[in-house]
Parts: C-alpha cells; sequence; structure tokens
C-alpha cells in the first residue's frame, strides 16, 4: 500500500503555483505543518478491461434456428455477430471474425452445437457446451457460392447447396468434405437448355432418408435418389421458387413462388401441381387465373393430430395493397388470418412439439424475426395473440440520443420505479409462458442495485434495471405530453430549430437519493421532474421563460426598450419574476419584424393528468431573441437539497430555483469572468452575420461526420450540434474565442475563495476553453423560509485554468473520500403533511454524506477537475495545484468520470482514440491504459459512461447496449455468473412405426449415410474446393459438441465434467492435443485404407 505525502509534494509544486495571498498562505502553512497523509488502496492489478455483455436486439439481423429440444433461439446478423437466447435472463453474444454477414443458422438439435454459413462461403461449427461459445471448426469453400445448407435430425451429414445449383456434403464431425458430389447438370433434364440457377432449398423426405428434394431458383424442383445417384422425379413450374416444405407423411410437398403463389405437388406426379393456391390473390370471374401478387418469401406446412395442417408464409400480398405494412399469413383450414408487422420480416420458424420430421408436427407458436423486432405469436390460442416478451429488445423503439448509468442505488429505487412502471404494461398478450425456456441463470455474485438511464429522440425516457449483468425496463417517461403536438409537417411552428424530433433528449441529470430528475432537450428545454406514488392532476404545468443572450447591446425588446442590465459580479442576484402562462409565443416579435422572446415548443394550456411516477415539476425554455434562435443546451445540473436547478450554452448561463419558479442567474458567459476575463474579448452581438440555425439531434446513426468548423472536438460542443446532422448555427459567426460555452456543472459544498476558512455553497463551472469559475451560494433557511427568502447567487472571483474543455469535477475530503454533492432523501409530495411532519421539516438539512461535513475549520478539500486533455487535484482553501496528469496530447478525452472501486475512488477516461485509462485519486497515478475501441461514429460519444464498481457501458448499435467492466474483481466472477446455453435434456422417443406399417413397410426408411458419403464410398474431395480451419473452441465438448448421437448417460456425465470446468491455460493445451490426436487418427486411417488389402510380404 503506497502512501503520498501531500505535503512533501505541495513543497515540490509551490514554485509554479500562483502567489498565494497573505491569509491563505498562512493557512497553507498550518496545513502543511500537519502530516497530511491520504493511503490510496487502488493499485494496477485491481484493473482489467473486458466485455461482460451486450443487450438489446441483435441489430440488422439476417437469419435465424431453432433447437426444438434445447429451446434455445439464434439470430445472425450482416455484420457476422450471433445472438442466442434461452429463458428470460439466459443471452449469448458471440461473433465471426471475419465480420461477413450470417446467411443460415442451423443446429445439431440437443448436441450443444450450431453450424452458421456465411456471406464469405465459410462454414463454422460453433460449441454451445461452454458459456461463451467457441467455433470448433471451419470450413472455406473456394470456387463456390453457399446459398442453402440443411442438416438433417439427428444426421452428422451437412448438404450444403451452392450458387452454381451443386450440393456438397460436409461431415459435422471432421468439418470436411465427402467426396459425394450432386452435381446441377445430373440433377436436371438433359434436354434442359438452361442453367436452373441457384440451390434455395435441400431436405429430404421425412419417410425417406435416401430421397432428397432439392429445389432450383428457376422453378425446377427435383427428387434426389442418393444411393442410385439419379433423379427420380423432376417437377417444372414457370415461376422462380422461394422455399419449399414437406407434409410430414413425405408424400406431397408445397413450393412458394414469386408471383405470390403456393403449389402444392403429389411426389409421384411430376407433371403438374395438385393444387394452386393464390392466399392474397382476387379472384376473377371468368376463371381467369388471379392477378398476380408479390413473392412469397417463405412458406412452412405443419400438421396436426386433431385438426387441419397449418399453412404460414410471408409476402404474398397483392400489389395494389399500397403502404401495408409487412405481414405473416395463417392458413388454417378455411380460415386465413393476416398478422400486421411494424417492420419487414426478415425470416420466421414455427415451432414444434416433435423434432422428428416424420411425425405429427403439433405447432404451438411462430417465432417472426423482423427487422427491428421478434415477435412470438401463440398458434393455439383464438385470434393468436402474441407472447409478452420479456427480453431487453426494446432499447432501439425510438433512437437513443443519451445514456446515463448509475451503479450502487439506494436499494429501494428499483422497487419504486418498478410498482410505477407496472401500470403501464399493455394488455391481450397470450397467458402461456415464453416458449424459449433453454439454459440455465448464472449466479449472482454481485448484490448492489444498477441502474441505466436511456433518453430517446421521441422525448422518452427509460429506466433499466440492469443489475448483476441482466437488463429489464422498469418504467418509461414521456417528456413530450407536456407540449402541444402539430398534427403534420405544415402545421409546425415556424420557432422550431430542428428539422425533426424537437423533443429529443440531450443531457439527463438525476439524483437518485432524492429521485429529482432534470432533462434537457433539443428544443433548448428543460423540464425537472419529481417522483411520485400518488396520481395528481395539473391545472396549470409551471413554467418559466429564459432569455439567454450572448451579448445585450444592440438587442431591443418587443417594446423597443432596453432590456434590464445584467447583474455585474458582486451584485447578487436578479430574480427574474415567472413569465405568465398566457405569454404570447406565437406573435411576438421585435420592433424591425424578427422572432423574439417566443420558445421553440408551446406548452399545453389545460391541465395534465399524471400518473404516479415522474411528474412535472417546471417547465424551463429558452427564447428567441431578436431573430435569433436559442442554442442548444451543452451542460446541466440539479440539487435537490439546495432547490436549484443549472444549465448552459454556448451564450451563457441560467440558474432557477425550482422551488420558487424563479430565475437567480442570467449571464452570458463572458460576464461570468467579470473584470477577470483572460481573452480581453469585445462582445459583438451574434445578429450581425446570421446563418440559418437549427440541429437535430436524434438518430446518431452510422457516418455521422463533426463539422469542422463546430468545433474542435467533439466534445468542446460536446452536448451542442456536433452529435447532430446539423446545418451551420449562427454560433459559427461568432469568433472562436467568444464561442466558449459552458460545458460542465457542479454543485457543492467547499472552500470558494482563498481566504475561505468553512466551506459554504457553491456551483463550480467549467467551460469549453479550459476555465473553471465558481459560483457562492447564500440559500435561505429551510422549511417555510426557503420558499419566502430569495437565493442570493454572486461570483466568488475565483478562476482555474486548464487545457482543453472541462468534462467533469469532482471534490475529495482531507482523508481523499469523496464528497457527493448534498441532496434531500426522498418524500412523498403529493400527501398533505401533518403538523408533527411541518416541524420536522422546518428543522430537516439537506443530508451531505460528505465525511467532511464533520470537519475542523482549517481542514482542506481537494478538487478534481478533468478536462479533454488533462487532469488537475487543486487543494483547497489554497488553490494550489498539487497534481497534474496530461492524459493525452494528441487526442482528447471523450468521458471522465470520478468512480468508486474497492473501497476507494479513482478517475476512469475514455478517449477519442480508442484508450480506455483509470488514474488513482489524489496523485493521479496511471493504474490502467487499455485499447479498447476506436471512436468510429458519434453514437459511442454520445452514451460512453463510467459507473462505480467498475462498470461502463456505451451504445455499440442503433439498438444494442454494451456493457463491459474495468476492474479485476469482474473479470474473475465473469465466468460465473454467465448463465449456461446447454443444458443435459433427453431426446423425444422417435414416433411409433405401428404394427402393419413395420409388417408392410411405409414407415420412416432410414439411410446408412456414412456408407455413401464416407471416404470409402464416395472417395475424397478435390482438395481445392474447399479449406478446413480448426478454430480456437476449448476443451468443454470438443468431441461431445459433434458426436452425433451421443448416449443420453455419456451426455450427462460430460456435462457434469462441464460444469466445474474453468476456461484456462490448460483447455487450450488439451483441445490443441485433441486435434492433433484427431488428425493423427486421419492419417493413420488413411493409411491402414492404403494397405489394407496388400499382403504382409508386399509392405
Amino acid at each position: 500500500m503506497r502512501k503520498f505525502n501531500i505535503r512533501k509534494v505541495l513543497d515540490g509544486l509551490t514554485a509554479v503555483s500562483a502567489v498565494a495571498s497573505a491569509s491563505s498562505a498562512a493557512q497553507q502553512q498550518a496545513a502543511g505543518n500537519r502530516e497530511t497523509e491520504i493511503q490510496e488502496t487502488l493499485q494496477s492489478e485491481h484493473f482489467q478491461l473486458c466485455k461482460t455483455v451486450r443487450h438489446g436486439f441483435p441489430y440488422q439481423p439476417s437469419a435465424l434456428a431453432f433447437d426444438p429440444v434445447q429451446k434455445i433461439l439464434a439470430i445472425g446478423t450482416q455484420t457476422g455477430a450471433l445472438r442466442l437466447f434461452g429463458r428470460p435472463g439466459v443471452e449469448c453474444y458471440c461473433q465471426h471474425d471475419s465480420g461477413a454477414a450470417v446467411i443460415q443458422l442451423q443446429f445439431l438439435i440437443n448436441e450443444g452445437a450450431l453450424v452458421s454459413a456465411l456471406a464469405d462461403d465459410t462454414l463454422h461449427l460453433w460449441n454451445l457446451r461452454q458459456k461463451r461459445p467457441a467455433i470448433l471448426h471451419s470450413l472455406k469453400f473456394n470456387r463456390e457460392r453457399i446459398t442453402f445448407c440443411h442438416l438433417p435430425f439427428q444426421s452428422k451429414w451437412l448438404y450444403v447447396g451452392t450458387e452454381r445449383g451443386n450440393i456438397h456434403i460436409v461431415n459435422v464431425e471432421s468439418f470436411t468434405l465427402s467426396g459425394y458430389v450432386i452435381m446441377w447438370n445430373k440433377a436436371i433434364e438433359l434436354s434442359s437448355k438452361s442453367h436452373p440457377g441457384p440451390v434455395v432449398h435441400i431436405s429430404d423426405n421425412p419417410m425417406d432418408e435416401g430421397k432428397l428434394l432439392i429445389g432450383f431458383e428457376s422453378g425446377t424442383v427435383v427428387l434426389w435418389d442418393l444411393k442410385s445417384k439419379k433423379a427420380d422425379y423432376r417437377y417444372t413450374h414457370d415461376e422462380a421458387i422461394h422455399s419449399v416444405a414437406w407434409h410430414h407423411e413425405g408424400k406431397q410437398f408445397i413450393c412458394s413462388h414469386s408471383d405470390g403463389t403456393l403449389t402444392i405437388w403429389n411426389v409421384k406426379s411430376p407433371t403438374k401441381p395438385f393444387q394452386t393456391i393464390t392466399p392474397h390473390g382476387k379472384q376473377l370471374k371468368d376463371g381467369k387465373k388471379p392477378e398476380p401478387c408479390k413473392p412469397i418469401l417463405k412458406v412452412e406446412y405443419k400438421t396436426t393430430r386433431a385438426g387441419e395442417p397449418f399453412i404460414i408464409l410471408s409476402g404474398g400480398l397483392s400489389y395494389d395493397t399500397v403502404g401495408r405494412r409487412p405481414c405473416l399469413t395463417v392458413m388454417h383450414g378455411k380460415s386465413t388470418a393476416v398478422l400486421e408487422m411494424d417492420y419487414s420480416i426478415v425470416d420466421f420458424l414455427t415451432l414444434c412439439e416433435t423434432p422428428y420430421p416424420n411425425d405429427f408436427q403439433e405447432p404451438y407458436a411462430v417465432v417472426v424475426l423482423l427487422e427491428k423486432d421478434l415477435v412470438l405469436i401463440d398458434l393455439a390460442q383464438n385470434g393468436y395473440p402474441i407472447f409478452e416478451n420479456p427480453y431487453p429488445l426494446t432499447i432501439h423503439e425510438s433512437p437513443v440520443t443519451c445514456c446515463e448509468y448509475f451503479a450502487d442505488c439506494p436499494v429501494d429505487l428499483i422497487p419504486a420505479l418498478y410498482s410505477v412502471g407496472a401500470r403501464q404494461k399493455r394488455q391481450g398478450y397470450s397467458k402461456k409462458e415464453w416458449p424459449i425456456s433453454g439454459g440455465n441463470w448464472g449466479l449472482i455474485t454481485q448484490s448492489y442495485p444498477e441502474i441505466i438511464i436511456t433518453g430517446h429522440a421521441d422525448g422518452s425516457i427509460k429506466f433499466w434495471d440492469a443489475s448483476a449483468i441482466t437488463l429489464q425496463v422498469l418504467y418509461k417517461l414521456k417528456t413530450a405530453k407536456v407540449f402541444e403536438k402539430s398534427r403534420n409537417k405544415d402545421d409546425r411552428p415556424s420557432t422550431d430549430i430542428v428539422d425533426e424530433d424537437p423533443y429529443a433528449i440531450q443531457i439527463i441529470s438525476w439524483c437518485p437519493e432524492s429521485r429529482m430528475l432534470c432533462i434537457a432537450g433539443v428544443s433548448a428545454h428543460v423540464i425537472i421532474y419529481r417522483f411520485s406514488k400518488q396520481e395528481v392532476t395539473t391545472e396549470v404545468i409551471p413554467m418559466l421563460e429564459v432569455r439567454l443572450l450572448y451579448e445585450i447591446n444592440d438587442v431591443e425588446t418587443p417594446d423597443g426598450e432596453q432590456v434590464p442590465p445584467v447583474p455585474t459580479p458582486g451584485t447578487g442576484s436578479n430574480p427574474q419574476s415567472i413569465v405568465p402562462q398566457s405569454h404570447p409565443s406565437t406573435s411576438s416579435s421585435s420592433s424591425d419584424g424578427l422572432r423574439d422572446n417566443v420558445p421553440c415548443l408551446k406548452v399545453k394550456n389545460s391541465p395534465l393528468k399524471q400518473s404516479p411516477g415522474y411528474q412535472i415539476e417546471l417547465v424551463i425554455q429558452l427564447v428567441w431573441v431578436s431573430g435569433e434562435p436559442p442554442q442548444q443546451i451543452t451542460s446541466l445540473a440539479v440539487n435537490s437539497a439546495y432547490g436549484l436547478v443549472v444549465f448552459g450554452n454556448c451564450n451563457g448561463i441560467a440558474m432557477v430555483d425550482y422551488l420558487q419558479k424563479t430565475v437567480l442567474l442570467n449571464l452570458g458567459t463572458i460576464e461570468l469572468y467579470g473584470s477577470n476575463d483572460p481573452y480581453r474579448r469585445e462582445p459583438r452581438s451574434p445578429r450581425k452575420t446570421r446563418q440559418p440555425s437549427g440541429a437535430g439531434l436524434c438518430d446518431i446513426n452510422e457516418g455521422t461526420v463533426v463539422p469542422e468548423d463546430r468545433c474542435k472536438s467533439p466534445t468542446s460542443d460536446v452536448k451542442d450540434n456536433s452529435f447532430s446532422r446539423s446545418r451551420s448555427s449562427s454560433v459559427t459567426s461568432i469568433d472562436k474565442e467568444s464561442r466558449e460555452a459552458i460545458s460542465a456543472l457542479h454543485f457543492c459544498e467547499t472552500f470558494t475563495r482563498k481566504a475561505d476558512t468553512s466551506p459554504s455553497p457553491c456551483l463550480w463551472v467549467g467551460t469549453t476553453l479550459g476555465t473553471v469559475l465558481v459560483i457562492v451560494l447564500n440559500l435561505p433557511p429551510g422549511g417555510e423560509q426557503r420558499l419566502l427568502q430569495p437565493v442570493i447567487v454572486s461570483p466568488s472571483g475565483t478562476i482555474l485554468r486548464l487545457k482543453g474543455a472541462i468534462l467533469r469535477m469532482a471534490f475529495l475530503d482531507t482523508t481523499g473520500s469523496l464528497v457527493p454533492p448534498a441532496h434531500e432523501p426522498w418524500r412523498e409530495h403529493n400527501v398533505p403533511e401533518d403538523k408533527d411532519e411541518k416541524e420536522k421539516a422546518k428543522k430537516r438539512r439537506p443530508v451531505s454524506v460528505s465525511p467532511s461535513s464533520s470537519q475542523e475549520i482549517s481542514e482542506n478539500q481537494y478538487a478534481v477537475i478533468c478536462s479533454e486533455k488533462q487532469a488537475k487535484v487543486i487543494s483547497l482553501p489554497s488553490q494550489n495545484c498539487i497534481y497534474k496528469q496530461n492524459i493525452t496530447e494528441t487526442s482528447f478525452v471523450l468521458r471522465g468520470d470520478i468512480v468508486s472501486l474497492s473501497n476507494s475512488i479513482c478517475l476512469a477516461c475514455f478517449c477519442a482514440n480508442g484508450h480506455i485509462m483509470t488514474f488513482s485519486l489524489p496523485s493521479l497515478r496511471p493504474l490502467l491504459d487499455v485499447y479498447y475501441l476506436p471512436l468510429t461514429n458519434m453514437r459511442i460519444a454520445r452514451t460512453f459512461c463510467f459507473t462505480n464498481n467498475g462498470q461502463a457501458l456505451y451504445l455499440v448499435s442503433p439498438t444494442e447496449i454494451q456493457r463491459l467492466t474495468y476492474s479485476q474483481e469482474t473479470c474473475e466472477n465473469l465466468q460465473e455468473m454467465l448463465g449456461e446455453l446447454f443444458t443435459p435434456v433427453e431426446t423425444p422417443e422417435a414416433p411409433n412405426r405401428g404394427f402393419f406399417k413395420g409388417l408392410f413397410g411405409g414407415g420412416a426408411q432410414s439411410l446408412d449415410r456414412e456408407e455413401l458419403f464416407g471416404e470409402s464410398a464416395s472417395g475424397k474431395a478435390s482438395r481445392s474446393l474447399a479449406q478446413h480451419i480448426p478454430g480456437p473452441g476449448g476443451i468443454e465438448g470438443v468431441k461431445g459438441a459433434a458426436s452425433g448421437v451421443v448416449g443420453e448417460l455419456a451426455r450427462a456425465r460430460l456435462a457434469l465434467d462441464e460444469r466445474g470446468q474453468k476456461l484456462g491455460e490448460l483447455e487450450e493445451k488439451t483441445a490443441a492435443m485433441l486435434y492433433s490426436a484427431d488428425s493423427f487418427s486421419k492419417h493413420a486411417h488413411e493409411m491402414m485404407l492404403k494397405y489394407k488389402d496388400k499382403k504382409w510380404y508386399q509392405f
């Protein structure tokens, strides 16, 4: 454990520090004479960086598969990701290194393995018997493009169809090609002059494994006899085929076509279809063919013992249904149900009671994978209701625009949010249990509550329970409902400053202890919310309008009068009265016809019913000033103990007393300095060189570019327009120095001036030019006096400087512990208080959990300030910089947080060059510096955040949150916390063939595939056709994962062994040994074949 003697450091640095006044010098000397030692317990071995879990809907999904025995769902994406879902809380994310799109997935049913086919013509075998699945084998096709794969149940031979129309066969145990190939020219009619197109379907006859049904894109279907190596039947149709499905008895199959028709064929009648159906075609009277419809992209044909079969299809709508949403059609007997979906259908699968294709299927649900959602339909209930989705797949319901993460919250918060959120749930879901129920939960080793808050483009805010690496939505707040909505685009108010999403959330400030919530939106609006368990109706929504000017000389009010002068430093506050509700927000214009004193949004003037949860305390809006739109808010802070909210932008800063509903401070950034402005700037009116203004914040999607002239780096304007598809703002017309925006705000109780002898409430303000200014708050006593007497606000004159925009500030006490801002404990405001309560309220003091509240007067504090470029620790009240760390020279910090970890605290930073760094406090020793990921888009910059206990997160795609940890302890426990995908389950018994079928035949015909496809029968495949690549998969189930039908006892024993195993070096060594043993056995087998028929004397 290292000790840092601050007195010695101070002695070494006094020469560099500014010369202190006589009183503070004496104070510093007194502090120096005392042995002030801060023990730092954090060392670099406490830190390790690793990804933990990924939540949300898989971005750009492309493939779907389900294991009906293990009850596990797999989804592949266009970026090569693989997401596996079991019971709620069991989820897993894997990634193919190539990043190529997943075109198809096939489970080895009940074997704990999965085959993925990728657009780069590779096949991969995944071992799911370990908590973090790994690839066991890969096979890269060199000469042919893969288009379709089929793996029969309980078979180890995978059929692979290609673009050239050929079919190759892969042994999934060894991941090698068989010499058996079905060539397209052998499969089709010899007289046919054209190529049949790529293979779009392969399946074996449910009743005869020796017959393979091959569908070609052009409309040709072939029933291939595997033993005789020739086509039994050929079925030709003049419409392209999209998919094919068997009836379980193997006597009929159904095809879906590009003209919106379905054709049902009898196997033994290849000349014409037994039946043609156009599910959505208008039947014409003259017996003519129905009008063509859109292609039916997929069809499934599922039988039931008790009733009619189900035919389920996607697509096939008629062309005249313009604007109709994508549909899934369920045909059952004479009824046809058309189920509309919110997004286009990527794929669907019918879940059936049996894994055997030759038995009655008994379908009970349909999984529909949409472009941006996953829907499960209950087939067993009337009306086909959907199941309530238990996975956290709605993160992107509206695009995420900002994120905050809180670990180690008060324990009563999650139950409180859950109870108000439970009332928001929709009704009408299926009453059955969620059918995807495989896997087991991991052990919960973290016991502290974690909450994630997401802000969205539509103005909604979602609270999520993120405890113990799970995610569940708790409560949703719609901030837009306080405003009047325009019915259409033409009706939009002319005061809008954004093209779209005027309610988008930009900044969230939340006090978990008092439950006060404050948000800043893209239309320069701030809303303060209080939490209540009672429903209330607000007759008049409390509202303030603030004129935040950059400069005041030549701006006129609507009446032509001069604006009242802004208070000069030291004159105290200038409380402005509340703007009346009847403010003429639509017609206000200045004498020269410019828009003036108008907010961007119109607050509703009718009574507002507010449900239990977050309820509006006050709406604050910045207004247009003489034709200049208000600039977007760049920083925000709320303090429940002081009853204050403060916000700033590139024009200045405003502070509001939300209890008295008054503006306390309204200053341009330059006026904050008073006479101490280091830049000697002359204020210029922003009106002189106007440019069109406004910026949308919403979808921080891929490819957002930061305009060079807007800011030095994404965070100098961090919450400004740099993250948006911005038109250039009026701020660009002002020279660089005068564009100083407020970038950080922090309420605290500390020393405001060098001469202070005791801490007092104050606000620390950080700017994009690296300046920190301190504003003193003089608060009236609590109770009724707090509502009657004004809060006095005055600049202190204290100015500190750093390189780069200020990002974060925090305060430590004399022992090096964090001093959190003061807060009030939460209490229910909507219940009338009795006399005893009122007496208590008068005596109630704000809680500051600070160890420093009992400090001696002479004890000091330390301010920790982090900017884009450096961090400084400043001793208070002397204001000497005792530690300084240049975090980055060539890049800039995007996010910095002061967080607690292992009963200590540190500074965690994420840089634009992709590095994650942590520093000890107060000495700013580097503890961790890991290259994690480069800043590829603004979404990452806007959403990355660190929190306590070594947790962090960011939005990795528009639909997914990636969580990571920088704590060594969490990394070590992660393996235990992760859920298991594979659980030992008995495979259901095969269907009984019955006495007569057994006697006279007609039951399922089995096939010895080994005899047909093995090397001895079919020879070796061409080496140049495909290349085998051993995968990095661990020992866990290397053999078990792909060993065909393993005995149930052996499988159970394997599973018991696997649970106790840890991933480590032993695994890799053993895997390597297994692989070399495997190749040795192959060579031995080849040698044996070579010399099998030779006599002993021929050797």
